[in-house]
Parts: C-alpha cells; sequence; structure tokens
C-alpha cells in the first residue's frame, strides 16, 4: 500500500500551495494530488470554484484573471500556484496525480503534461489524470491513450467498478466511506488499482490494508506512513511502475 499526499501535505500546509508541495517532498510521498480549475490560458491549484472558500477573494474562478488570482492570500501567505508552478517545484521527484475540475481543463492539462516531461525531469507515466467528470477522462483516453487515468467515484455502484473499466481507467479512486471488500476485489478482477480518499486514521488505514488497497491519500502523509508501518511499500513512485 503506497502513501499519496492529498493536496500535498495538506495537514501540514495550506491545502494545494507550494507549501503543502515541499512539505510533501519533505514527507517523502511517492506521489502527490493536486486539483486544476481553468483561468484563462492557465490552470491554477485549488479546489473550489467558489474563492472565498478557501481564499481571502470572493467570486469565482473562471471570471478572475490569473494575475488577481495570484494576489489573493491562500492561506498563512500562500499564493494560489500555476499547475507549472507546481510541475516546477515537483521537478519529477515523485509522481502527480491531477484531478480536473472544470470541463475545459483537459487541453490544457495535457499540454501541461507534455511541457514537464520536456522541461522538469517527469516522463509521461508519471502522471494521473483522475476527475469525476467521466466524460472528460473518456475524451482524455480517446485523445491520449498513453495517459493513465482515474476514475473517481464517491458512490459505492450497483456495477461495482465496471464503470471505471469501461472507461479504459488505471485506477478506481474511491471514497473511504463508500467502500467495501467486493469493491476493491472486483476492481482488482478487473486489471484496476484501487486508490482511497482521504485516509488518515489508523483504523481506517489497518482495515484498508486487509482490504488489500493499492493507495491511500491522506493530508498527513508521513503520519499515515508511520502509522501503516510494514503495510506501506517502499517506492519512489506510485504508478511509474
Amino acid at each position: 500500500m503506497k502513501i499519496i499526499a492529498h493536496r500535498g501535505a495538506s495537514g501540514l500546509a495550506p491545502e494545494n500551495t507550494l507549501k503543502a508541495i515541499d512539505q510533501a517532498l519533505i514527507s517523502e510521498a511517492c506521489a502527490i494530488e493536486i486539483d486544476v480549475y481553468r483561468s484563462g490560458d492557465s490552470l491554477m491549484v485549488i479546489h473550489d470554484r467558489w474563492l472565498h472558500r478557501r481564499t481571502n477573494g470572493t467570486g469565482q474562478i473562471k471570471s478572475t484573471s490569473v494575475q488577481q488570482l495570484q494576489a489573493l492570500d491562500a492561506g498563512e501567505g500562500e499564493r494560489i500556484p500555476t499547475l507549472e508552478q507546481v510541475m516546477e517545484r515537483i521537478n519529477g521527484r515523485c509522481d502527480l496525480n491531477i484531478e480536473l475540475k472544470g470541463p475545459d481543463t483537459l487541453m490544457l492539462a495535457h499540454a501541461a503534461i507534455d511541457y514537464a516531461c520536456r522541461h522538469y525531469n517527469f516522463s509521461h507515466d508519471q502522471f494521473l489524470l483522475s476527475s469525476f467528470n467521466h466524460q472528460l477522462l473518456n475524451e482524455s483516453y480517446r485523445l491520449r491513450p498513453e495517459l493513465k487515468i482515474g476514475a473517481l467515484t464517491s458512490c459505492l455502484p450497483l456495477d461495482l467498478a465496471y464503470f471505471a473499466q469501461q472507461l479504459n481507467a488505471y485506477s478506481v479512486n474511491c471514497d473511504v466511506d463508500f467502500l467495501n471488500q467486493a469493491m476493491v476485489d472486483d476492481a482488482h478482477q478487473r486489471g484496476l488499482k484501487v486508490f482511497v480518499y482521504t485516509v488518515d486514521e489508523e483504523e481506517d488505514i489497518e482495515l484498508l490494508s486487509q482490504w488489500g488497497v493499492d493507495g491511500i491519500f491522506s493530508n498527513f502523509p508521513c503520519q499515515a506512513r508511520k502509522k501503516a508501518r510494514s503495510k506501506v511499500t517502499q517506492a519512489k513512485h506510485v504508478w511509474a511502475d
């Protein structure tokens, strides 16, 4: 079982900021998960489309310029980074899960991945594109089948992991509150990895390890590793293997 830093090490620093990315790298996370929304021709690393939820700003990201966004306080004096800034900071040192939060994010994400592979020491197999928008994931696979996709779900589907297999997904990314052994087994039988969010409690880590999940998203990646102890697979990467 591998540990993925959720929105960076978001339990130690404001989520999705460069400080959270730095904390995740210090914790030697083998992967980092972030969220992106589009503003103009840039992808901004932030979880919510309404600015007041995560910053001292107001309004929606889509109607705010990059310059205006990067003038806001995202917590502890941190700014909202662009996807390129996050990629530059990571510089290929671990894998990156980019959650696409808007329908107009896909092409920019593809371009950013290509740029990072040319300039920031990444390889294409270090990236996982995930989303609750399964139409977007389907389009990604149609255009760029070599890029891994992770099908997010916040429920326990009637057909279990069938939907993710139909999307040609690499993984099914599940809510810890809506998961059982049958879902894990079904996903594995379909050749899918199972990653679970958001997992910080030792009891959850123990249970998920017994179920055989492949990885967990944690706000405290270093603490999660300690709680998991021998259950954690030591590796530099999660999906680039």
